[in-house]
């Protein structure tokens, strides 16, 4: 996984769509929902950590700004 496209992906390969207007919280959301789908065995270790350090550095340069 490059970017949060691919993290959207995957998300959407189980039906869910996020989009609350705030990024930030876009990105929480989402990483929330793939740390469920792991913790019920529906994803791969690699694509739980790919996505978890993803969402977490991009959330990072957000609220850097």
């Amino acid at each position: 996984m490059k970017t949060i496209y691919d993290v959207q992906q995957l998300l959407k390969r189980f039906g869910t769509f996020i989009y609350v207007g705030d990024r930030v919280a876009d990105l929480e959301l989402m990483e929330d929902e793939v740390r469920e789908l792991y913790e019920n065995k529906m994803i791969t270790i690699e694509e739980f950590k790919d996505s978890v350090l993803l969402l977490r550095q991009k959330r990072t340069e957000l609220v850097d700004k």
